[in-house]
């Protein structure tokens, strides 16, 4: 059973990986026994990446490379198979958002965030499934959300990409199954990163921030989530394990796409 989830001699990229929700699930590739290689925007972050690797114990490889740039794309994945082999698991974990109302957003802002989010994930697998075809099997896993399924005020153009990120992984599922590649995303929830630790410090008085209580009240199971609770999702979809799950969404939200709430 312990060999169904082993990743050994496996390569697997994660995008924006130096930190939050990239780092802990490349984190959780390399022990389950996958080789890391990440990239970020600029050398500093990739410098950050490279030594929390080192402190926690894992051997990563790091890149600078943009995302959205399709030509720094297929430079860094012929790097990688020159210097480590073929990529098997892409993670397409890199993303933006820009909370402004949508009739204060300009055109410009919601076209940056479609292609950090949106065009950059087409980009990465379209870069990579040609090896994967030839090596006989690969796996995709794109970072979804909850606003892959729902609305909410001031983030019309995340929601708009992250609901295209759900149909892009359903269509690759559709075009390249049969070539024994798998593609699913995760759908991350609430989750505790330093970006949200704004949100759940203590008001003056002790009581909860609102949007705190808000989360709270939504989730079955009343916590935020914790970046290790995407480990094992990532690991799932990354292995042997799911080599028959293809094209489907694993929402990893305590439940709170379930949950219609409580009775005011």
């Amino acid at each position: 059973m312990q060999n169904m989830f082993s990743l050994e001699g496996k390569i697997a990229w994660v995008t924006g990986g130096s930190y939050g929700i990239g780092y802990a699930i490349a984190s959780g590739l390399a022990k389950a026994g996958a080789t890391i290689v990440f990239n970020d925007i600029n050398q500093e972050l990739v410098d950050k990446g490279l030594a929390a690797y080192e402190a926690d114990g894992i051997k990563a490889y790091g890149y600078v490379c943009d995302v959205t740039d399709e030509d720094g794309v297929n430079a860094l994945v012929a790097k990688v198979k020159e210097e480590h082999g073929v990529i098997d698991i892409l993670v397409n974990n890199a993303g933006i958002i820009k909370r402004i109302p949508m009739t204060e957003m300009s055109a410009a802002d919601f076209r940056k965030v479609i292609d950090v989010d949106l065009n950059a994930p087409f980009i990465c697998a379209k870069a990579v499934i040609p090896a994967m075809i030839e090596k006989g099997h690969g796996k995709i896993i794109n970072i979804c959300s909850m606003m892959s399924e729902l609305g909410r005020e001031t983030v019309s153009a995340y929601a708009a990409a992250k609901g295209g990120l759900k149909m892009l992984t359903r269509n690759i599922c559709s075009e390249y199954g049969e070539k024994n590649i798998q593609c699913n995303g995760i759908g991350p929830g609430y989750i505790e990163t330093p970006q949200t630790a704004p949100l759940r410090m203590p008001q003056p008085d002790g009581s909860r921030h609102p949007f705190d209580q808000f989360i709270i009240s939504k989730t079955p199971a009343a916590r935020w989530g914790k970046t290790e609770d995407l480990v094992g999702p990532a690991v799932f979809l990354a292995s042997d394990a799911s080599n028959f799950v293809n094209g489907h969404i694993l929402y990893v939200d305590g439940g709170i796409l379930a949950y219609i709430g409580k009775q005011p």
